[in-house]
């Protein structure tokens, strides 16, 4: 594991999402606190976004990047995080499939299409 700018950790290992309570996820040993985005190969920590609550499309310019075929939206244990129209709309357009679920369900997804397509994730780890 190599850390390089800001803090995304890069991974030589297929992640895996290991455990998830509220505010705290495990992902290949690594203990996070904090809202993660978990690529194909390693973890943007300490994501956050422009409004707590709403995730916009300047909050996922970083993971929509990567080109994804699906984009899975972890809303929190209690789904108080919403996905604005603007990026509903924009991952229509472009044929990324939304797949937004509580985290819990939402790291379930993630360890089953690793590997079996091109994914991404934004955890919202609390409410």
């Amino acid at each position: 594991m190599a850390e390089t700018a800001g803090k995304l950790l890069l991974h030589e290992r297929p992640m895996r999402i290991q455990r998830f309570c509220v505010g705290e996820i495990v992902i290949r040993g690594e203990r996070y606190t904090d809202d993660v985005i978990v690529f194909e190969d390693g973890v943007r920590q300490r994501w956050r976004r422009k409004e707590g609550h709403l995730l916009q499309m300047d909050d996922l310019r970083e993971a929509l990047a990567t080109e994804p075929e699906a984009l899975i939206v972890g809303t929190g244990t209690d789904e108080r995080m919403k996905v604005s129209p603007e990026v509903v709309a924009h991952t229509r357009q472009a044929g990324i499939e939304l797949l937004q679920f509580d985290t819990r369900r939402a790291c379930q997804t993630f360890n089953h299409l690793h590997g079996k397509r091109r994914i991404v994730a934004v955890l919202h780890l609390t409410c």
